[in-house]
């Protein structure tokens, strides 16, 4: 079936058939056998019916078909054959995932994390060690090498390949296994180092199960540093002995093209800081930090063109750059990730070589298929799914897009701005389920930073194989690399500080179905506009503006400054949606205090920047856990006064200095401090000060109360039982019309003090899948029985809280509840029965599928 634009699409809805099969199978791994049988059979069945319309084919002529009738009409329809390869495409599914699931988690494994044992397990490590987010971090709270020789936490992906327990291997789990998980383990520096790509370690740790469909089967939680048992072998231990000394090289060159420099040459982000990592997401030029195919064509492209200059033969050419290929995935580090980054460029190469691109769709669809059977856990990765869509955008849509642009532009012009354009039209209906946000200045970031990001990788990569051999002509051509990546870095900052760089847009499913409606209808001007005659094709474009305007104009109610004109004009309380943590504001006018930062500086960034705060007057940390201060960063240089808890450690000593620098006034907070926040008292409650107990950590949490405009509220952080029951006895709070309900809802918590309060509200602050259970059936039973109406940013997302219209009323405006926007809903201590949702959230990390971000250990 060849398209009117000559693009072949007849495997792409059996391709589309094979992941929608994967992406349910694999969080129903149970249901694969039943289906194989019945998909299998209806395969067959599909197939006797084109059988039998192939031979009614050869007996009779369709135009003149009077003995068969109507049947052979049927028969012969394509549709049946379209069907046929849907069908076992999604037969294959079944088979893979019925193959594939009981090895990714044996009885061994599964019996050990249920039970909580603590064993000893043998890892192969499958990706680079990253240290996790952390206050001891040099790129946010110190000079580097400050904490050089401590303890690290790191994380990695790594194959289970075998348990033990008592330093007893259990029977038949010694050999065999093969199970992908994530590790999370405490190693000093120099450990760290070594844990390249294919060691092997053995670890004490305890394992927890992850949700059905993560592309990781388990948890493994060190319980002590890893004990390297085994050298990766020789074709990747050279990778990662280059990869460490070109990234201790780059690390010596200054400013943001040093750390942006590793990243663009060979994938390791590991130098890259927060506030540089938020600028390139900001500015939709992370891709080129990420190894992609893109990279994979620049070295291929830079093989054939030196090949070709030095006049090699075509098959002598084309033999030496997948040679260069395989090795250029071997040092970027040869993870799944990787490995379809080539085989993309390869496709991508091969469709754009042939002088026809869309005769790679297909190719790309069968890829697709064949990647999924092999690893069906594909389905569900955002990386995958990118990946695909890049390269479906460049092969579709660049060069049509190139000719639409080339009726104003130059040649070369029109096709530098089409490539980056087409991709971006592609990813985007998915880029706004990561971010709820159109890039405003993407495409010209990218046309600025893009010629620059080929350079960098190719001197790069050239400095990093030199370094070994001619460490001085390396420094001399690592200089050169420097200059495209500070100028990429310095793109990416200026245009993340544009106004407007990002622009709200409908999160979700919704979102997702008119960003692609969107884009179909781009995609059918630019596809038609070849076709259409000059008069005819301003009409068409000015429609599509038009759609496009109001489609983002009927977004915005549920966006950020939608959601910021639907909030109640005297909002006085906002608990923000930032996964398992807590960040909840208190506003009088244009005041505002933040009670927590939460686990991640982009979730607290975005949340700030909906609710308008460009500014904090008073921050209060209630203690030292992640997730109530891991997202710091974005407030850091924007606080006037912070009121603190007693530090624990160094790492937290370094935080109070850090808000100094900041130019905030640092404050021990102890019960009897008191001040205002404009016409809001406030008053510390607990702990108390010079007392010898419960003074750090959960018990210790700084618990402030706020008090004026119709509103008095109390924040508990992560208080537990006996010292809530302390707090009762030493302050005696009273009754109070808001609760933020302590420690996300654990089962900790004091009935007594619950009953004390008489809140009307009780806003729970926890993360969905969170894994400990929050908020539990107990607290929610304590609730309902003190007659407080239990508020969760699980279900409800952004809650916002304003004075009712009565006295004792409050209004709540949530962002969703069961999907639908809630305004000005009134409340008067009415209960609701929360649920409990189950999930992984282990030691200040949450993993999801591929993506691992930050959040608090709960």
């Amino acid at each position: 079936m060849e398209s009117g634009t000559g693009i072949d699409l007849r495997l792409v809805l059996p391709a589309t058939t094979a992941w929608l099969a994967a992406w349910v199978l694999i969080a129903f791994p149970e249901w694969a056998p039943g289906s194989q049988t019945a998909l299998w059979a209806g395969a067959v069945c599909l197939g006797l019916v084109a059988w039998r319309g192939s031979g009614v084919r050869g007996r009779t002529d369709f135009r003149r078909a009077d003995d068969f009738g109507w049947s052979a009409r049927v028969v012969r329809s394509p549709v049946w054959g379209v069907a046929l390869v849907c069908c076992a495409s999604a037969a294959l599914m079944t088979s893979a995932v019925t193959v594939a699931a009981p090895d990714r988690l044996p009885a061994t494994v599964r019996e050990s994390a249920t039970r909580q044992e603590s064993v000893t397990v043998l890892l192969s490590v499958s990706s680079i060690p990253v240290q996790t987010q952390s206050f001891g971090a040099p790129a946010l709270f110190g000079p580097a090498g400050a904490d050089s020789g401590v303890s690290t936490r790191v994380r990695f992906r790594g194959t289970l390949t075998g348990i033990e327990q008592g330093g007893v291997a259990r029977e038949g789990a010694v050999r065999g296994l093969s199970v992908p998980v994530v590790v999370f383990a405490e190693t000093a520096d120099a450990t760290a180092t070594a844990l390249q790509i294919g060691t092997v370690v053995r670890l004490d740790a305890t394992v927890r199960l992850t949700t059905a469909g993560d592309a990781a089967s388990a948890l493994v939680l060190g319980r002590g540093p890893p004990e390297i048992v085994g050298a990766p072998p020789w074709w990747l231990g050279w990778a990662g002995e280059l990869r460490t000394g070109f990234t201790a090289a780059a690390g010596g060159l200054p400013g943001d093209g040093g750390d942006l420099l590793p990243g663009l040459a060979i994938g390791d982000t590991s130098s890259v800081g927060v506030d540089l990592d938020a600028a390139m997401k900001t500015s939709s030029l992370s891709h080129l930090t990420a190894v992609s195919g893109a990279n994979c064509a620049v070295v291929i492209a830079g093989v054939m063109l030196l090949t070709g200059f030095m006049g090699l033969r075509r098959g002598t050419r084309i033999g030496l750059s997948l040679l260069t290929l395989l090795g250029f995935v071997v040092l970027v580090t040869p993870e799944p990730s990787v490995l379809r980054a080539a085989l993309m460029a390869i496709i991508l190469l091969v469709g754009i070589a042939s002088g026809r691109p869309g005769r790679g769709v297909p190719l790309l669809a069968l890829v697709v298929i064949l990647l999924l059977v092999a690893d069906p856990w594909l389905a569900r990765s955002y990386g995958f799914a990118l990946s695909v869509l890049a390269t479906a955008g460049l092969l579709v849509l660049a060069a049509p897009l190139t000719r639409m642009l080339h009726r104003w532009l130059p040649g070369w012009l029109a096709a530098v701005i089409a490539i980056p354009l087409a991709a971006q039209l592609a990813c985007q209906p998915v880029l706004v389920l990561l971010t709820p946000t159109l890039p405003l200045y993407g495409v010209p970031a990218n046309l600025l930073a893009g010629p620059a990001a080929p350079a960098a990788t190719v001197i790069g990569l050239i400095a990093c194989l030199l370094l070994p051999w001619l460490p001085g002509v390396a420094e001399g051509v690592l200089s050169l690399a420097w200059l495209p990546a500070a100028w990429i870095a310095a793109i990416a900052r200026t245009t993340a500080e544009l106004p407007g760089s990002r622009l709200p847009w409908l999160g979700g499913v919704f979102g997702v179905l008119v960003t692609a409606v969107l884009t179909v209808a781009v995609v059918a001007l630019v596809l038609r506009g070849r076709r259409q005659g000059r008069a005819r094709w301003p009409i068409a474009a000015i429609a599509v503006l038009v759609l496009a305007a109001g489609g983002y104009a009927g977004t915005l109610l549920g966006a950020g400054v939608g959601r910021a004109v639907a909030f109640p004009a005297d909002w006085q309380i906002a608990a923000c949606d930032i996964g398992q943590g807590d960040a909840v504001v208190v506003r009088d006018r244009d005041r505002y205090a933040l009670v927590d930062v939460g686990p991640d500086p982009g979730l607290l960034a975005e949340c700030l920047d909906t609710l308008g705060i460009d500014r904090i007057d008073i921050l209060v940390l209630t203690h030292y856990d992640l997730d109530h201060i891991g997202g710091v960063a974005a407030v850091i240089g924007r606080v006037d006064t912070a009121l603190v808890g007693i530090p624990e450690d160094a790492d937290d000593e370094r935080l109070q200095h850090a808000l100094a620098a900041g130019g905030a006034e640092v404050r021990a907070a102890a019960r009897g401090d008191t001040g205002t926040l404009g016409e809001l008292r406030w008053e510390i409650l607990w702990p108390v000060r010079d007392s010898p107990v419960m003074q750090t950590g959960n018990p210790g949490s700084v618990t402030i109360g706020f008090d004026g405009r119709g509103i008095r509220s109390l924040f508990l952080g992560d208080l537990g039982e006996e010292s809530q029951d302390a707090l009762r006895r030493s302050s005696a709070p009273g009754a109070v019309d808001v609760v933020k309900v302590a420690h996300h809802g654990s089962g900790d918590q004091s009935p007594e003090l619950y009953a004390d309060l008489q809140a009307t509200v009780g806003l729970i602050s926890v993360g969905r899948e969170n894994g400990y259970g929050h908020p539990t059936d107990k607290i929610l039973d304590i609730l309902v029985s003190a007659g407080t109406m239990a508020l969760r940013t699980d279900q409800q997302g952004l809650l916002v809280i304003a004075p009712g219209p009565g006295g004792g009323a409050l209004t709540v405006w949530s962002e969703t509840v069961q999907g639908e926007t809630v305004q000005g809903e009134t409340v008067q201590g009415e209960t609701v029965q929360g649920e409990t949702v189950q999930g992984e959230t282990v030691q200040g990390e949450t993993v999801q599928g591929e993506t691992v971000a930050v959040t608090g250990p709960g």
